[in-house]
């Protein structure tokens, strides 16, 4: 029986998101503290051999559109291209992330293939080739190869190193709708002051919880204002967010529409998890820990899952 290798690819949550200018290709130097969410996210498998196939299933399926189109095809093709020696295999993809949310699901899946397809033809996991084929693939697949919490800058090729930064404890919500980045980034207006880009160094000195909150609240989303022009729902749940016991922040994930808080504890995130779905059970809702720690390989599967 054949044996399949097993990934999880964790939600990717923008904790900041600063736009910084719009270059002339039309592209958007950001910056951006990316932390990846404590068991929320979708799984890939990889049987090794065959043809190059792709089955996705799962809660949001449905959603996930054209298979040929998927980004987890685009970055096996892509690593196969720089690296001859790597093979095809069938992939099955079970898709649990809403589609187009902010959450990088696409783009963690992608990085989940790259680093199946490095276990299964023997590529180290720091294979600069594993990164170069994360950036054919798309802007967010980089930072998503060794899911820890980094600064992310240009269109996100640009990483720090791995930041030891506290976990926080909050929630997710997304309340059903989806948008394109694209057209986010076109309702986005260059402030009269630009952002700032912070100091790598000076972030990855932030490890008491405390100096962590302040930095974030000083920071923002600068794509939140022209993401609720397009989906008002946005501010809805930042407001039903804001409104729990003990949040200390609410902020919208990427291009939205998912938003996440940060509150003093992880029964106090609970607690809100549970007020919100109750209020809005339509609304996808979950509560977690962001950052505070690496990605754990998942085990080996036997063939049922391939």
């Amino acid at each position: 029986m054949p044996v399949s290798l097993v990934e999880d690819a964790p939600a990717k949550v923008n904790l900041t998101l600063r736009v910084l200018r719009r270059r002339s290709d039309g592209y958007h130097e950001i910056e951006s503290l990316v932390a990846f969410a404590g068991g929320i996210g979708d799984r890939l498998s990889f049987a090794p051999g065959g043809e190059l196939a792709l089955a996705v299933r799962g809660p949001s399926a449905d959603d996930a559109g054209d298979t040929a189109d998927n980004l987890v095809l685009k970055a096996a093709r892509a690593l196969a291209e720089r690296v001859p020696t790597v093979g095809w295999g069938a992939f099955e993809l079970d898709k649990r992330l809403p589609v187009a949310a902010g959450l990088g699901g696409g783009s963690a899946d992608a990085a989940a293939a790259l680093r199946l397809l490095a276990k299964a033809y023997g590529l180290a996991a720091d294979d600069p080739l594993l990164y170069a084929a994360g950036r054919a693939t798309g802007a967010d697949v980089p930072v998503c190869i060794a899911p820890r919490t980094r600064l992310m800058r240009g269109i996100g090729e640009i990483l720090s190193g791995p930041l030891e930064l506290p976990a926080l404890q909050g929630v997710l919500v997304n309340p059903g709708v989806a948008i394109a980045t694209k057209d986010v980034f076109a309702g986005w207006k260059p402030p009269a002051t630009p952002a700032i880009p912070v100091d790598p160094a000076a972030v990855a000195a932030l490890r008491r919880r405390d100096r962590l909150m302040k930095f974030l609240k000083d920071q923002a989303n600068d794509l939140e204002a022209p993401a609720i022009a397009l989906a008002p729902a946005i501010a809805d749940v930042l407001a039903a967010l804001r409104a729990q016991r003990r949040c200390e922040l609410a902020r919208m994930s990427g291009s939205g529409a998912t938003c996440f808080a940060v509150y003093f504890s992880a029964a106090d995130a609970i607690a809100a998890a549970e007020a919100i779905h109750a209020a809005q059970p339509d609304w996808w809702v979950r509560a977690t820990a962001l950052g505070g720690g690496g990605h754990k390989v998942a085990e080996t599967a036997g063939s049922k899952n391939a």
